[in-house]
């Protein structure tokens, strides 16, 4: 992320050492659990990602957390429900993509819980999101759910 100068400086100079950086797209993927399909590409994800920074502006317009988005998607709310791919220990939200498919809900999993806080403006990571509808991003929303119905469900 950034460059940290060493205290000790040899014949003048100042060394550079970098701090390992991110990890890439394909590394992430490869930190997910089994369960975690349909995988979301790198431009889905990105479009995921906008859409949960245009969600966010409008309070209640999108849930975050695994017991706000469960409570909200028994109590009839719709929507777009997006998982983190790399969730430990998976039994905590295994059941939720089968009450998704029950309610015809659309839904897609996402290589980090930390971008998926990220994207939300949150420095800690964030489980699941539910995307309500709103008509300031009706065409993206309109737009990511189309994609959503053409990735499908491997069963």
């Amino acid at each position: 992320m950034g460059k940290i100068e060493s205290e000790q400086p040899v014949d003048g100079e100042v060394s550079i050492k970098e701090e390992p950086s991110e990890l890439t797209y394909e590394e992430k993927i490869a930190n997910c659990n089994v369960i975690a399909k349909p995988m979301a590409s790198k431009k889905l994800a990105k479009k995921v990602y906008k859409l949960i920074k245009k969600a966010v502006k409008h309070k209640t317009y999108i849930r975050c957390g695994l017991k706000d988005v469960q409570t909200r998607i028994r109590k009839g709310e719709t929507g777009i429900v997006v998982f983190a791919g790399d969730v430990s220990p998976l039994d905590i939200m295994c059941h939720l993509p089968a009450v998704c498919e029950e309610k015809n809900i659309p839904y897609v999993y996402i290589p980090s819980r930390k971008d998926l806080g990220g994207a939300m403006g949150v420095k800690r990571g964030c489980l699941t999101v539910l995307i309500r509808p709103h008509d300031e991003y009706t065409d993206s929303f309109n737009e990511l759910k189309e994609e959503l119905d053409l990735l499908g469900i491997a069963l």
